[in-house]
């Protein structure tokens, strides 16, 4: 692990800080498992009351935890200005280690059967294990909210939030956790530790080494873990921008805007706020990385071209994993047309993050648009206003031959088709496979050991996706399926072959 110790240098190895006992209101939430018990390989396995709710607030069959893990940002310099796309960097510092893809649980659950000694890292979540035996683990992203009181200054959250339990606790060694942080030059003046959820209430634990995107610790127990971090400076971040737009039956287009830290945790806690809105909304599909990172107590403002209505004018940036409420910016427009967002730092003027946002963007979940229907007798009665689950029920109910939509008939995608697709996906193509299209870790095992060429490999993962669905294998249900995790090219691809009216 390429480590940069400036800042940890000085935390002595047997250092531990016990926090009094847990509150009332955390009691509870995370069950200490004693030393060698496994989680269940069922929503049951995780005692937290927000991975309960995960498996209630699923849009599609999806937890939000499925829905929301992002990768992590890669370093960037002093300046900022030399960030790269979504972890660049950071993916060469670990390009040795094996990659696994673990299998989903309910209630927001992973699992992992590792073979043999080593360190893998999850291409999920970033989480890096070493094991001495082979072993099974299973873990799960937490809210930092729920331990907001515990967090005492001057240590801050510094990344996701996780529960790991092990089938054989003593064979894991070690764990390092993602962090957020841009660390610049080096971390200097930094210090890192762990802060570990026991029965008889927290700890802060040291940790024994940190890089530009992972802090490692040495396990003592399993429990929910995660990486908090001190510093003389102010903390600048890995950011990104997420934008929601609600759905409603108004001409004028109504948005909200977050601007926060890349940290899982975070990020699924902004998407629990979204779905608890009495509003609907729908997530819109924009590169959401900062080119410069976020210091903490800088302001920021959001412009929009044409001018709309912004509020707030511009925020002060800090760190929210902790706070229960997340901020976020409104946007509206009045006349519903396509425009340009851009969040600038307000002392220099410097751009950080840019989007240009269409109404293609949003066209295919907008409520807005009710087409008519001929009815068999020939009377046209507008179709009403359906959810997203209530269009699935109906995809399912039609006929082999092809769906109609809007008097519209989609067509059931051809093997030509799909093969586009596969052109067009990356390496992450098997995690999408398993998180988007529900398909098994054997099937695409089978796949790959029939079939050497990757390309068709991924063709035959589609075809197979189309013939599981039969008559809804088309263009707009595989659209639903990944609109989540694919690129936007894959999105435009399969946008063009999409009906037209």
């Amino acid at each position: 692990m390429r480590c940069c110790r400036s800042g940890a240098e000085s935390l002595s190895s047997d250092e531990k800080e016990v926090v009094a006992g847990s509150t009332e209101e955390e009691e509870g939430s995370a069950e200490e498992h004693p030393p060698g018990e496994d989680s269940s390989e069922s929503s049951s396995g995780s005692s937290s009351e927000e991975e309960d709710s995960d498996a209630e607030e699923s849009d599609g069959g999806r937890s939000d935890g499925e829905q929301e893990e992002k990768e992590l940002l890669p370093p960037c310099d002093d300046s900022g200005a030399n960030c790269q796309p979504p972890r660049e960097q950071c993916r060469n510092e670990n390009d040795q280690l094996e990659q696994v893809t673990p299998r989903r649980l309910a209630g927001g659950q992973h699992v992992v059967r590792l073979d043999a000694e080593g360190t893998y890292q999850c291409s999920l979540t970033g989480l890096i294990f070493e094991v001495t035996a082979a072993v099974k683990i299973t873990y799960s992203l937490l809210s930092w909210s729920k331990y907001a009181t515990l967090v005492e200054k001057p240590w801050i959250v510094g990344g996701p939030l996780f529960d790991v339990r092990c089938d054989s606790p003593s064979a894991l060694t070690s764990i390092q956790f993602p962090h957020s942080l841009c660390l610049g030059d080096h971390g200097a003046g930094m210090a890192f530790k762990v802060f570990h959820v026991k029965e008889e209430g927290a700890a802060i634990e040291p940790s024994i080494d940190y890089s530009a995107s992972h802090v490692k610790w040495l396990v003592s127990s399993l429990s929910p873990v995660g990486p908090i971090v001190q510093s003389s400076k102010p903390l600048q971040y890995h950011g990104v921008v997420v934008i929601y737009k609600a759905v409603n039956q108004h001409p004028s287009l109504s948005f909200r805007v977050y601007v926060t830290a890349n940290d899982n945790s975070n990020l699924k806690d902004i998407s629990k706020d979204v779905k608890k809105s009495p509003k609907k909304f729908i997530k819109i599909d924009k590169p959401p990385a900062c080119q410069k990172f976020l210091q903490d107590g800088k302001r920021y403002r959001l412009v929009c071209e044409p001018e709309a209505e912004i509020n707030p004018a511009d925020i002060e940036f800090c760190n929210e994993s902790s706070l229960t409420l997340k901020n976020y910016i409104e946007v509206y427009l009045e006349k519903p047309e396509d425009f340009t967002l851009s969040l600038v730092e307000l002392e220099s003027d410097a751009a950080v993050w840019k989007a240009k946002l269409r109404e293609s963007d949003w066209m295919h979940y907008d409520q807005n648009k009710n087409e008519q229907k001929t009815r068999a007798g020939g009377v046209k009665k507008r179709k009403p206003a359906t959810s997203i689950l209530e269009e699935d029920e109906l995809h399912n109910k039609k006929q082999k031959t092809g769906n109609t939509t809007g008097g519209i008939e989609t067509k059931i995608l051809t093997d030509d088709q799909l093969l586009r697709i596969a052109l067009l996906f990356g390496k992450e193509w098997r995690k999408i496979a398993i998180g988007c299209l529900q398909m098994k870790m054997k099937d695409i095992e089978q796949i790959q050991a029939t079939e050497n060429e990757v390309n068709f490999q991924k063709l035959r993962v589609l075809i197979k996706w189309r013939d599981r669905e039969e008559s809804n294998g088309t263009a707009e249900a595989l659209y639903r399926c990944l609109r989540e995790e694919a690129s936007y090219e894959i999105l435009q691809a399969l946008r063009g072959f999409l009906p037209q009216p």
